[in-house]
């Protein structure tokens, strides 16, 4: 059964909505701009307006996710660039050195609310215009699952984070009330999804899919209860989920392929479209070695140098992580290139992203944000946290997963115990979704970052001497990002400390 997936965005009006300002000082409306007096007068343009509350996510992932999921954790780091050094804040987030003034703090901060804005901005505005029940449900759950995201991210990068859950209307508003507590925040993004599941439908027709679906919302839903570690209302969303009609694939590698986009066991992925300005992917580029040409991309026209390529290396750290005989590894990662000179490189790669390319510099690429098969691990850690069960429903759950990937079978036998199983299913988490943006966030909620990562850095400051002295001095402090110094300034927000 397919489900959810493939948005055709509608970019000419909705790219101007987001911003959430009414009026200018004047009081006058242009003729040429669109806003809330002109706009949100039909189904067609609610339509259009949720639309662009999905767009914002394309930018995030062709940096901010990635970056602050994947390149923070011990699973990626970065080609080190001695003559282009455009990109050194990058470095600065892998080596946990990255301050508040940096563009990439910023972005992450300032894109997730521009999409938290677009939310609000069709939520304050749908009840006034005409639509059938279905269609107001629809929109609303699409619009309050996106704005649970944004703050499920924003919370677990920066802890307290303002609540802004209204439109923008007038100068007097631009001040938040400042930072919420992180327990208002998830109250909130609980309320969100948990209206959203019930609202959302099953599934869409063809020409809609990649919109969020009851799946989706039940899907993210446990994952937040599973971070706050309440067992019990995860295992009861991931249920919903799993009796969906969700399966893993036969092939793990078709969970990637662009001509396979939005499968059986996609839940939610990031929409981008190779054949549309404005609308592509360029992961393929980003993470291809600097060093490389075209030997990665095979794009003979675009040059890959400098600082815009060359990141989410995977890490020593991480190609050991997988067994021997893992099918994934392959999917996920290359050891190295050969060069034009016909020399072989050994610096590895991401490659799960690496299909080739639609038009030069372009790729068409999705990326997933919520896989079956990170279901499925996550009800097995639950089964096993509430009662371990030698050989019960939790070993099948992992086993489906290892099994895909040309493993053994794990027994009661080799886990012999919960805290056996829980290790066990740590590691099937970081091979199974590499690259996927949720090894950050599983150091975070089982914590394990702050002994994790300062073991790995201090291996990667042995094996490489670029690396600073004073990085990956990781703290509990450290594990929050600081708040953009911009908004500290000038919405008279609280620093984190660092």
């Amino acid at each position: 059964m397919h489900r959810n997936h493939t948005i055709r965005y509608l970019l000419a009006a909705t790219l101007l909505l987001g911003a959430g300002c009414k009026k200018d000082f004047l009081n006058l409306d242009p003729e040429t701009a669109i806003n809330g007096n002109s706009f949100y007068k039909n189904e067609t343009e609610i339509k259009q307006a949720v639309n662009g509350a999905y767009n914002i996510l394309q930018p995030l992932g062709s940096e901010s996710y990635w970056m602050f999921g994947e390149m923070r954790s011990d699973n990626t780091c970065f080609q080190y660039d001695n003559v282009d050094r455009g990109h050194e804040q990058w470095e600065f987030v892998d080596e946990f050195l990255v301050g508040a003034t940096a563009e990439c703090i910023s972005n992450l901060w300032k894109n997730s609310y521009i999409g938290i804005g677009r939310c609000n901005d069709v939520l304050d505005n749908i009840g006034n215009v005409t639509l059938s029940d279905s269609a107001r449900n629809q929109y609303t759950g699409e619009t309050e699952f996106l704005r649970a995201f944004h703050y499920f991210n924003l919370v677990r990068q920066f802890g307290d984070v303002p609540l802004r859950l209204t439109t923008i209307t007038s100068p007097s508003q631009t001040l938040s009330k400042g930072r919420a507590p992180v327990a208002d925040v998830y109250k909130q993004i609980i309320a969100d999804l948990t209206d959203a599941a019930g609202k959302l439908p099953a599934h869409y027709p063809s020409g809609e899919a990649g919109r969020a679906t009851s799946g989706t919302a039940n899907a993210l839903l446990g994952k937040v209860y599973l971070t706050q570690k309440d067992y019990p209302n995860a295992l009861a969303a991931l249920r919903k989920v799993q009796a969906a009609g969700y399966s893993l694939l036969t092939s793990y590698a078709d969970n990637f392929d662009p001509n396979k986009k939005n499968g059986p066991e996609s839940i939610f992925e990031i929409q981008y479209l190779g054949s549309q300005t404005g609308l592509y992917s360029t992961f393929m580029y980003t993470f291809a070695p600097w060093t490389s040409g075209s030997a990665v991309t095979g794009d003979t026209k675009t040059g890959i140098a400098g600082s815009g390529s060359g990141w989410n290396i995977p890490t020593a750290d991480l190609i050991a992580a997988y067994e021997p005989g893992d099918k994934r590894r392959d999917v996920s990662l290359a050891l190295g290139f050969t060069d034009a000179s016909g020399v072989f490189q050994h610096i590895p790669y991401c490659k799960k992203y690496n299909h080739g390319f639609t038009d030069v510099g372009r790729t068409n690429d999705n990326f997933p944000v919520l896989r079956y098969a990170d279901v499925v691990l996550e009800i097995a850690e639950i089964l096993n946290e509430q009662s371990y069960v030698g050989n019960g429903e939790a070993f099948d759950l992992l086993n489906q997963v290892r099994q895909r990937a040309g493993l053994a079978r794990k027994t009661a036998a080799d886990l012999p115990g919960q805290s056996a199983f829980r290790d066990a299913i740590f590691h099937e988490r970081q091979v199974e979704l590499a690259f996927e943006n949720h090894r950050w966030y599983d150091l975070l909620r089982t914590g394990k970052a702050v002994d994790i990562m300062n073991a790995h850095g201090a291996r990667e400051k042995a094996a490489k001497n670029y690396i600073p002295a004073n990085a990956y001095a990781v703290t509990t402090n450290r594990l929050l990002l600081p708040i953009p110094q911009t908004d500290v300034n000038l919405d008279n927000l609280t620093q984190n400390p660092q």
